[in-house]
This record gives structure tokens, C-alpha cells and sequence, in this order.
């Protein structure tokens, strides 16, 4: 029985590699962290902005930006609708400026036909009303 067998013979193997290797481990352990030694001077101005009254400050309300919408390049329909809008308000401001002055411009416009410009007025509109694709 001197000899031992060859599973004993492993076993005990095996545990002296196991025993090896913890003692490699304990011996390659990280040196211990030293922790951070804070100076005098950062603690007293640490306690002093501590100590220091909380300042408030009127802030202004935010002013909201006004969105950019960006021009539509495909309008959909006949025509284009914000040259319409834009026309339109145009139009509407033109007789808010000049409401007491219309009836006069009107008048004026009621001689000058009658006067000796009259037929090159008329022709003008003629030429204008056949490029125009509306017919009343």
C-alpha cells in the first residue's frame, strides 16, 4: 500500500495547485487606496460658502421665439395662397389709410377717361383684359 492510486494521486495534486494559486493571489493583492486628505484652506471656504445667505435674483420671464415656418416650395391648388393673403391685406390697409380720399380718387380717375388720356387709358385696359384669363 505504499503506492497510492492514481485518483488519490490526482486528488492531492490538485490541491496543491489550488493552494498555490491562493497564495499567488494574496501575495499580488492591490495595494490599500489612500483616501484624500482634504487641506484647512478648502474646509474654510467650503463653511464659508455655506454660511453665506442665499442671494435671490428677479430673473426676467423667458421670452418664447417666435417660430420660423419656412416657405412652402409646393403649393398645393390654383394659385399661390399666401401671395392671395398678402394681397388681400394689403388691400384692406390701402382703404383704412385712405377712406376719406377714395370717393376723391375716384373721381379723378372718372375725369382722367373723360380727358384727353381717356383712349390710351382704354387701351391699356384692353391689352391688360385680353392677357387675363377671367371673362365676365
Amino acid at each position: 500500500m505504499a503506492r497510492k492510486s492514481k485518483k488519490a494521486a490526482k486528488k492531492s495534486a490538485t490541491k496543491k495547485s489550488k493552494a498555490k494559486k491562493a497564495v499567488k493571489r494574496k501575495a499580488v493583492k492591490k495595494p490599500a487606496k489612500r483616501k484624500a486628505v482634504k487641506k484647512p484652506a478648502k474646509r474654510k471656504a467650503a463653511a464659508a460658502k455655506r454660511k453665506a445667505p442665499a442671494r435671490k435674483t428677479a430673473k426676467a420671464p423667458a421670452k418664447k421665439k417666435a417660430a420660423k415656418r419656412a416657405p412652402k416650395k409646393n403649393e398645393i391648388g390654383e394659385g399661390n395662397y399666401q401671395a392671395s393673403r398678402n394681397f388681400q391685406k394689403d388691400q384692406g390697409d390701402f382703404v383704412k389709410k385712405h377712406q376719406s380720399e377714395i370717393p376723391a380718387l375716384g373721381k379723378a380717375a372718372e375725369a382722367a377717361l373723360d380727358g384727353p388720356e381717356g383712349n390710351s387709358l382704354r387701351e391699356a385696359e384692353a391689352v391688360a383684359e385680353g392677357r387675363s384669363r377671367d371673362t365676365f
